[in-house]
């Protein structure tokens, strides 16, 4: 009797050993998987997190961008905005805003220059004024023409009397340079086109006339 029963008892000790086997190795991949999905997880979270963070410093390094002046420009506050069918004396020119046409100049580009109380009513819809002076390299006329583009609520033209060679003009605001490839000219573009001193925001570009 003794024989059968030490084989029943190596039975039962190899059944278990299986048995403690198969639990060991249960837990393994059970580790195994919940561990690769913590890995997943945590790679998953940490990617967000760094796109997250790269849009939120995108997004305040562009609000402190778009809060700082463009180097070189000036700004004229508080300017008048009445409606006048008389001619104005303006304190600079290209103006910056004052008492204007009761009619806008259309935003477009122009080969020859534009009637100013019409363009300071373009200026009062949130247009900016790219302007240069006639006698101007016809390759920098040009560039200027290229950076005008398509882009509305913008209105190129020369302008006889102005001081600078090439000047870009919103309302209440003004920058001047020597050169059409002076790369603030597009900053100040993207800037103050309907940007915030814009008195009228939304006011169409359209429809008035011509020049």
């Amino acid at each position: 009797m003794a024989a059968p029963r030490k084989a029943s008892e190596e039975r039962t000790a190899i059944l278990k050993a299986l048995q403690a086997k198969q639990r060991a190795a249960r837990r393994r991949r059970a580790w195994l998987i919940y561990g690769t999905g913590a890995v997943l997880v945590g790679s998953i979270i940490a990617a967000v997190t760094f796109v997250v963070v790269g849009e939120v410093r995108q997004r305040e390094e562009t609000k402190a961008a778009d809060s700082r002046p463009v180097e070189g420009e000036q700004d004229y506050p508080d300017q008048s905005r009445n409606h006048t069918r008389e001619p104005v004396n303006y304190p600079r020119t290209p103006a910056t805003g004052g008492d204007h046409a009761p009619v806008w100049t259309n935003c477009g580009i122009y080969t020859a220059p534009v009637k100013q109380t019409q363009a300071v009513h373009s200026l009062e819809h949130g247009a900016v004024w790219l302007s240069y002076r006639p006698d101007l390299a016809k390759d920098q006329i040009a560039e200027l023409t290229d950076l005008a583009g398509t882009q509305d609520y913008l209105l190129l033209s020369p302008v006889t009397d102005q001081a600078s060679p090439v000047t870009a003009t919103a309302w209440g605001k003004q920058l001047s340079t020597d050169n059409a490839a002076d790369e603030r000219l597009a900053a100040f573009i993207t800037k103050y086109r309907q940007g915030p001193q814009t008195p009228e925001p939304g006011a169409v570009c359209t429809g008035g006339v011509q020049g």
